[in-house]
């Protein structure tokens, strides 16, 4: 690793890319790479502001890399979005050929947890491939595509619906096999492939709204979740155990490769199922063993040890809301809870947390800031994680609750990602503080 001459305890590492089991990261050690003095705390949360003469980077750097655009557009979106719905199931938005709940499920699988995937995987495509993913027009072009959907689902123009929003993800597809195909990365050519069944799902979500196609309208969005899930569930075995023994040596962070596989197979049996359909308690035992599977994975990668870094902890938490989710799954299959607990366990609990955990984290590191968490980004994390507290929890111990659940889980989530919008608006739009593209 690269070294500066500074004295140790100013010592602040270079970034350093790593590739392990051909996944590549953009971490570093958390020890090399945060401010030292001998015999001190390190610090690992960091309340004072950058001093003022600090100098800025200058110009318009949005354009750059995907993650800078996807990133932003999903955190306003995602602070947006529940106040929306709410307009629109109270009728203040009149007429759209999405009714409220469609609409919402519709628009934070498709639009806001799509925006995230697409950023992500655009900005780890360079790094997989050697190679430039979108950028410039491009780049431009696609979130104004993504934009472009969103403003179409809040009107009565459904089959315009139909075309734009598929059209989003089908491109978003072809914009990473290029540089994948070309660096013959076949490792990841299951991220296209994924990119493309969510276009296809999306396309079979409008068709039955539309009423083009026998098919029930949630059908598109559960099967959706699946993948969503299967993506988390894939891109966080491969980086929370490494970033845990990154910023904690002796953290002890492991993974099995047996365990690894039957865990990423059983989300994939859960989706089969969701295609099939199967229900009860066939759909009950599959969900189960996931859930066993996918808890003994979290127990591996020590959470307990994580407590004193928050952009660690906070993927730590975010995680364990997927066992939950699966648990939940197995008990709304056999009529013990409702189906929105499963559903809000995964969304906003385990999305929501991975969501801004990841972007905080891959927004610092590729704009060459500290992998430090500030107070707005732990206040970020505290709030999405009451909001899945609220959501989930309260309606299944107190049912009357359950509007007011709703609603204080809303104003929650919406903190959240206010928070980092307004945050990272900055760190996303101007140039990296090293000059370095990207």
């Amino acid at each position: 690793m690269a070294r500066l001459s500074a004295p140790p305890w100013a010592r602040d590492a270079l970034t350093v890319r790593k590739t392990i089991g051909g996944a590549a990261a953009y971490d570093r050690p958390m020890r090399d790479a945060i401010p030292r003095r001998p015999a001190q705390p390190i610090p690992f949360i960091v309340l004072r502001a950058p001093a003022a003469d600090a100098p800025q980077p200058r110009g318009f750097a949005l354009w750059q890399l995907g993650f800078r655009p996807f990133y932003l557009l999903a955190g306003i979106f995602g602070a947006l979005s529940i106040a929306l719905w709410a307009a629109q199931f109270s009728g203040v938005l009149g007429a759209t050929y999405l009714p409220g709940p469609a609409w919402h499920a519709h628009e934070m699988l498709f639009g806001f947890a799509l925006a995230v995937i697409v950023g992500f995987l655009f900005t780890a495509g360079r790094n997989w491939s050697g190679r430039p993913t979108p950028h410039g027009a491009s780049l431009a072009a696609l979130a104004t595509l993504w934009l472009a959907a969103r403003c179409v689902a809040l009107t009565p123009f459904g089959w315009l619906g139909a075309v734009v929003g598929p059209a989003f993800a089908l491109a978003a597809a072809i914009g990473l096999a290029i540089p994948l195909v070309g660096a013959g990365n076949r490792r990841n050519y299951v991220f296209v492939a994924l990119l493309v069944a969510l276009a296809a799902l999306d396309l079979v979500f409008h068709l039955a709204v539309l009423g083009a196609i026998a098919v029930p309208e949630f059908f598109g969005v559960r099967v959706g979740l699946d993948i969503v899930l299967f993506v988390m569930a894939l891109m966080a075995g491969r980086v929370v155990p490494m970033f845990t023994n990154n910023a904690l040596p002796n953290a002890g962070a492991e993974r099995w490769p047996e365990l690894e596989r039957f865990a990423l197979g059983a989300i994939v049996a859960l989706a089969a199922a969701d295609l099939a359909p199967v229900d009860g308690a066939t759909l009950a035992a599959v969900a189960f063993v996931a859930a066993a599977l996918h808890a003994l994975r979290w127990i591996l990668w020590r959470p307990w040890r994580t407590v004193r870094a928050p952009l660690v902890w906070v993927l730590h938490l975010a995680y364990a809301w997927i066992p939950i989710h699966l648990a939940l799954r197995a008990a709304a299959a056999l009529g013990w809870v409702a189906s929105t607990a499963a559903s809000h366990a995964l969304t906003v609990g385990a999305l929501g947390g991975l969501v801004l955990g990841m972007m905080t984290r891959t927004a610092r590191g590729h704009t060459a800031r500290p992998l430090r968490a500030d107070a707005f980004d732990v206040a970020s994390y505290a709030l999405v994680a009451l909001a899945a507290v609220v959501r989930v929890v309260l309606p299944i111990a107190a049912p009357a609750a359950t509007m007011a659940a709703i609603v204080a889980s809303a104003a929650l989530w919406s903190a959240a990602f206010a928070i980092f919008s307004v945050r990272y608006w900055p760190v996303l739009t101007r140039p990296r503080l090293d000059g370095a593209p990207g």
